[in-house]
């Protein structure tokens, strides 16, 4: 494996090397690519840059209308995958440690990571201990610079942000971190801080030209997204422009001086063989229907949407098996984010058992093996359904209490609900007691 030193060396950088590397031209490109992003779930689309025209001789405002369905479908896909909280397995001690670990806003980061996943691409997570708890922080995408060598291998961090035009770096070495900032002109050191769960995790999602750096899943929405905002601005123009139409007059007017402008509802006086009319354009609204339905359909199905969830279909009396035949492209999708979302919490929880181990709490290779991390997809299903199901397995002794409680629609803490049900049991048996023993 590679070090930081042989990177300096050969790539020719000098002591400032995070500096220059921050600043090399593919760093800055893909860093303005994760901005534009930014801006463009923020508002600024390209119909926005829509020019204006001249009509009738006078300057025309047009139309320049901004459909955010991209948000929605990046929520939607977040949402979908880890909405629902997801449920630690494997050895008891080693659960209940992590379970523990968790209750530090886990839930809220694993969601974040997530949605920053398909929005960027990417997402950095950095565990470590605060307070004596250990916790982690989600490093900003357009704040991250991963160090990769020429072998591939992951080896240096930073992070580079700027404040006031003051510019900040924390570089991340697998021992310790380095605080620099270029306040007064000149770069210099801040601190020099240990590093005790090494390197920042990188999440990535799939992305076919690189290993290190995932593809937004707005790449594959903007254009039809663009097409469809040009389409409907530029129809809305033509709808409004021409509708009033261009009044003609055939043959002669036999008194008055043409058609009254000031008034409604005003008429002209012709001799018998003269004609009026409006010469209006056509609005052809069947080919904007069909061009619109076709391009919201692509747009659906590129981003496994069913229809339903934004209200494009109706539905009534669905089955559990039609439920998930409408929901299979949104789960294959989420099986496939899963995988890398997976890849990366597995690294998060080897930083955590190092951090266990460092407060006195220790696992064999064998019991921490067992960890692992189960996702429940926000799937529409029927709550009676599953009530029933699990009161079967109980009924056939094929499941436990615990994990009752944890497929359970109507329990948010698993945990308490334990502690509360075995609570009420000891009170039960202690009753129980009282009885036979006034009975004897």
């Amino acid at each position: 494996m590679g070090t930081i030193n042989q990177f300096i060396e050969e790539f020719g950088y000098g002591n400032e090397w995070f500096a220059e590397y921050v600043n090399e031209v593919h760093n800055q490109m893909r860093v303005m690519n994760i901005l534009d992003t930014k801006e463009y779930l923020a508002g600024s689309h390209a119909i926005n840059k829509r020019p204006n025209e001249m009509f009738n001789g006078k300057e025309f405002i047009p139309r320049r209308i901004v459909l955010q369905y991209a948000k929605r479908l990046l929520e939607f896909g977040t949402a979908y995958l880890i909405g629902n909280k997801v449920t630690l397995t494997g050895n008891e001690k080693v659960v209940e440690a992590v379970s523990a670990v968790y209750r530090n806003s886990y839930d809220k980061t694993d969601f974040d990571l997530v949605h920053n996943v398909n929005r960027y691409g990417n997402a950095y997570e950095y565990v470590f201990i605060k307070n004596g708890k250990i916790t982690s922080k989600l490093i900003d995408v357009a704040d991250s610079y991963p160090v990769v060598d020429a072998d591939n291998e992951y080896i240096a961090f930073v992070e580079s942000y700027t404040i006031n035009n003051v510019t900040f770096y924390n570089v991340y070495y697998p021992d310790r971190v380095e605080k620099y900032t270029n306040a007064g002109g000149e770069l210099h050191l801040k601190g020099t801080f240990d590093n005790l769960t090494g390197l920042p995790v990188i999440y990535c999602n799939d992305n076919p030209v690189n290993d290190v750096f995932g593809r937004s899943d707005l790449d594959d929405y903007i254009t039809i997204l663009d097409s469809m905002e040009d389409l409907i601005s530029k129809s809305t123009d033509a709808f409004y422009k021409y509708i009033t139409g261009i009044p003609i007059v055939k043959g002669q007017q036999l008194k008055g001086d043409g058609l009254p402008t000031e008034i409604l509802g005003g008429g002209l006086v012709l001799d018998s063989d003269a004609d009026f009319m409006f010469a209006q354009n056509k609005f052809d609204h069947a080919a904007f229907e069909t061009l619109y339905k076709h391009l919201m359909t692509s747009l659906l199905d590129i981003s496994s949407t069913p229809g339903v969830v934004i209200g494009k279909v109706d539905i009534s009396n669905l089955s559990e098996v039609s439920i998930k035949l409408m929901f299979s492209l949104s789960n294959l999708k989420a099986m496939i984010s899963e995988k890398f979302i997976k890849d990366g919490m597995k690294q998060r929880y080897e930083k955590i058992r190092g951090l266990l181990e460092l407060q006195g709490m220790k696992f064999t290779d064998e019991e921490w093996d067992t960890l692992d991390v189960t996702f429940q997809y926000a799937m529409p299903q029927s709550e009676k359904d599953v009530i029933d199901n699990l009161s079967k397995l109980k009924g056939m002794g094929a499941i436990s209490i615990e994990s009752i409680l944890g497929h359970s629609p109507y329990t948010t803490d698993v945990n308490s609900e334990m502690i509360r049900l075995t609570s009420e049991g000891d009170k039960e048996r202690e009753g129980s007691e009282i009885n036979n023993d006034i009975t004897n």
